[in-house]
């Protein structure tokens, strides 16, 4: 991946693995079916890029974070449930 943008952007929308040679990779992609089809929120951030979804979201629109982080970080939101 040429940054952190584009990563997001793809482990949220392609089928991709990170453990070569098994062919698992559906995890985020998943994980963003749900969050669209349900009233959640969630924040992904890795390096310099923070993705926001929620509720019927259409498109990954992934943005420059003001502060890098190493690793990542992600906020699952569920509170309109209770």
């Amino acid at each position: 991946m040429a940054n952190s943008e584009e990563a997001l952007k793809v482990a949220f929308t392609e089928t991709v693995s990170g453990r070569y040679p098994e062919v698992r990779g559906n995890g985020l992609k998943f994980v963003r079916s749900i969050i669209i089809k349900n009233p959640f929120t969630l924040v992904f951030q890795t390096g310099d890029a923070i993705l926001y979804l929620k509720k019927n979201d259409k498109d990954v629109d992934v943005k420059k974070a003001d502060i890098f982080i190493r690793g990542c970080f992600v906020i699952i939101d569920f509170d309109s449930l209770i």
